[in-house]
């Protein structure tokens, strides 16, 4: 048995099985992987890891668990698959999965067949069983990757209290206490406002962090950087999980040109400059710009390159994370019947109304273009009916 003393949690119990996974090679490189990727740049503070997230995770599945009143083999394996669930997660977080293929779960499920981890969760576990859970399949998956899960509630709590933004702030202990399992994960009658006020702090933390207008800049440089050393074969998309944060900006340094001028560009802080920004609440069709294809974004990036003289790498389009707020399908058990949040919760519906406000599209190029840029009309460009 060891204990590690966590930020959030206090002191985290591992029972020999959990040190054994987590001291191998890949969940210990997600203690070089960034949380919050680039949010450092705006918060200070925000250099927490994916490896604090992880072992978070598995303390709130492990309470979650106890309450549920699994039995203890079972416990044992949610608690593995929370401390695993994100040994895919490529450098900087989710900032990298936006460049690659395949989602961060996916390649988790290929870490986990591949690498020692599958060899040790073998002696006690089917490894399919392990994926279909974090994978958020069966009732047990709803406690891992569902719609009020423990990775998002350590992630809102733990991005909070790093970045200094009250926002996340949630009551972890009654939404644990409220939920029982069925065919999944039910939340009890008594837990609704706590499911709200989670759901209102995902709200908040967008705008607030994980969307920052600032973040997002520095998250499409770096995209586009690691898209150049993707296709230059400096990093090998199949293999994103093996690198860390440390290794892709190395990467990036040794390079001459463009990688290397958007590289110095984030490690001296000299951005590029926002020049436009549509808010998707003022357009008839949010869903459109979603749906935007990449032909059209780089048919847009070429003309306005055309436009003001710049190369078209230097000009970024920058379509927004979609708002999708999933925990507002959360089944509820209410006098008998089992309903959806959003039915029984006129907050989470007005939510689901106000979750465009915002999200927007934004324009980005090096400061030197700028003032060329504010003399353009974005819409003509654009083409998308306001």
């Amino acid at each position: 048995m060891k204990f590690i003393r966590d930020s959030v949690h206090g002191d985290l119990q591992l029972e020999e099985f959990e040190v054994s996974l987590a001291d191998t090679p890949e969940i210990q490189r997600l203690r070089r992987i960034k949380q919050l990727g680039f949010t450092y740049l705006v918060y200070p503070g925000a250099n927490h890891s994916r490896f604090e997230h992880s072992i978070g995770t598995m303390y709130l599945a492990s309470r979650l668990a106890l309450n549920l009143e699994l039995d203890e083999d079972t416990q044992t394996l949610v608690r593995s698959c929370a401390l695993l669930h994100d040994a895919g997660h490529g450098p900087f977080s989710h900032v990298s999965e936006g460049v690659i293929d395949s989602s961060h779960e996916e390649l988790t499920s290929k870490l986990i067949k591949e690498s020692q981890l599958g060899d040790i969760l073998s002696e006690k576990f089917s490894i399919n069983e392990i994926i279909k859970v974090i994978s958020g399949k069966g009732p047990l998956g709803q406690i891992i990757s569902g719609e009020l899960d423990v990775d998002r509630m350590d992630y809102l709590l733990r991005d909070s209290y790093y970045t200094g933004v009250a926002y996340g702030v949630i009551d972890v202990e009654r939404l644990i206490f409220n939920m029982k399992l069925d065919d999944g994960l039910i939340l009890q009658s008594k837990g609704v406002q706590a499911a709200e006020s989670m759901l209102l702090a995902r709200y908040f933390m967008y705008p607030s962090v994980y969307q920052h207008h600032t973040t997002r800049i520095v998250n499409s440089m770096f995209r586009r950087c690691l898209k150049k050393l993707l296709e230059k074969k400096v990093i090998t998309a199949s293999e994103i999980y093996k690198y860390d944060d440390t290794d892709v900006i190395s990467a990036a340094r040794s390079q001459k040109g463009y990688i290397n001028d958007i590289i110095t560009r984030i490690d001296t802080r000299k951005l590029y400059k926002r020049v436009y920004s549509l808010k998707l609440d003022e357009t008839t069709n949010p869903e459109s710009v979603f749906q935007m294809s990449l032909e059209k974004i780089n048919k847009i990036e070429e003309e306005i390159a055309n436009e003001v003289g710049a190369h078209q790498d230097c000009i970024l389009v920058d379509i927004p994370e979609y708002p999708a707020f999933h925990e507002m399908t959360t089944p509820v058990s209410l006098n008998g019947d089992t309903v959806k949040l959003g039915d029984v919760s006129n907050l989470v519906m007005a939510l689901k109304d106000a979750r465009f406000n915002h999200a927007d599209l934004s324009i980005y190029l090096p400061e030197e273009y700028a003032d060329q840029a504010f003399k353009l009309n974005f819409s003509d460009f654009l083409d998308i009916p306001d």
